[in-house]
């Protein structure tokens, strides 16, 4: 007996049956093949959640980036107790501490007085959304201070340079992707599509490009930088750098796909109906590029967060007192320091923890929209 089952089309990615069956569509196949695959899962919650640390930095932080308390140099993490000296359970509370050895910087509790750790305080002022406001999560009364995970050479806070560094070492990828990825994109799309001697000419540019070592050419150009150029602007050229010398792979890749997805028959219905050489190029074979490019996406942002943060550690990317995840990380270079003070490894942590998420996420995506995998 026939199949009498009707296929009811409703836009060009979706399809319903009239006899119930469910919905699929590619994102849909997608989405259930990512959801499988738990390493992917574990790499994107933590992804998330890393720059939801980073975007609320101003109110999660208790002290801002610049915060420095000299007195405090090398503060050991504060040690959060939950039970009061007479053994009941109470609300968390943090002892003061003195220091004991300023050679060493060894410190001790004072134990004569309980701070309590206090939600919605007053801290250092900060904008958002344009409003000036200074409520922070949490924080103790003065002359105390809270440090969760220890405190850097100056006094400030390491969680909080952590929150507001993460602002530069995280999104530096994303924005250095966007550049990198929209220049790829065009520039192979236009080269694959063409061919020819416009082909030869474009990829022998991108050839060039290629060739150019990245990280000396950045050495080079922060020795002729002013020495006083403000941190912020310097983070912009390094990310607009990078991301001018890594599209030419990316549009080899393009190119290469482009070549091929132009000899099919709904590349050469647009042409029949006389649609435009750019709006065939960006409507037509751009779109069938797309799960490669959200591949490579996801596998490209560590490469531009490890090189921002090597960039950094040798001095050359984002200066003192503004925070990244490299420059913290650099007072760690010192073997003394780091033994005397571990805890100023844990910028090192984050960045490891971040492109492993990335790995992980970009691998669970890479399945996800593989069309050969089957999904039930």
């Amino acid at each position: 007996m026939a199949n009498t089952r009707k296929d009811t089309v409703q836009n060009e990615n979706e399809v319903t049956y009239q006899d119930g069956g469910a919905i699929r569509s590619p994102w849909r196949m997608a989405w259930r093949k990512l959801r499988r695959h738990k390493l992917a899962l574990v790499g994107m919650w933590v992804l998330i959640i890393l720059h939801l640390f980073a975007i609320f930095a101003d109110f999660l932080a208790p002290y801002s980036e610049v915060n420095t308390d000299r007195r405090r140099s090398y503060h050991p993490p504060t040690k959060i107790h939950f039970v009061s000296p007479e053994g009941k359970l109470t609300r968390p509370y943090i002892y003061a501490y003195q220091r004991v050895d300023a050679l060493r910087n060894r410190y001790e509790e004072d134990t004569s007085k309980m701070y309590p750790i206090k939600f919605f305080v007053r801290g250092d002022k900060y904008k958002i959304l344009g409003f000036e406001t200074d409520i922070r999560l949490f924080g103790v009364d003065s002359p105390a201070r809270i440090y969760l995970m220890g405190a850097d050479r100056y006094g400030r806070d390491i969680f909080s340079r952590l929150a507001y560094g993460g602002r530069r070492s995280l999104f530096i990828g994303v924005i250095g992707l966007v550049v990198s990825m929209t220049i790829g994109l065009i520039y192979g799309g236009v080269s694959g599509y063409f061919g020819g001697w416009i082909d030869n000419l474009m990829m022998r540019i991108a050839e060039i490009i290629i060739s150019i070592p990245s990280f000396y050419l950045l050495l080079a150009l922060s020795a002729v930088l002013p020495p006083n150029l403000p941190s912020d602007v310097r983070f912009m050229m390094i990310t607009f750098i990078l991301a001018f010398i890594g599209w030419a792979g990316i549009a080899r890749v393009i190119r290469g796909m482009v070549l091929s997805i132009r000899q099919t028959e709904f590349v050469a219905g647009a042409e029949a109906i006389g649609c435009s050489q750019p709006r065939i190029i960006i409507r037509h074979i751009l779109p069938n590029t797309l799960s490669y490019v959200i591949v490579s996406a996801t596998l490209s942002i560590p490469s531009f967060i490890l090189s921002e943060s090597g960039l950094s550690v040798i001095g050359v990317g984002i200066q003192h007192p503004l925070a990244s995840w490299g420059n913290m990380l650099s007072e760690a270079l010192d073997l003394v320091s780091l033994t005397r003070y571990p805890w100023l490894l844990i910028p090192g942590f984050f960045i490891f923890i971040t492109v492993l998420s990335y790995s992980f996420f970009g691998d669970g995506i890479r399945d996800a929209l593989d069309p050969k995998a089957q999904v039930s």
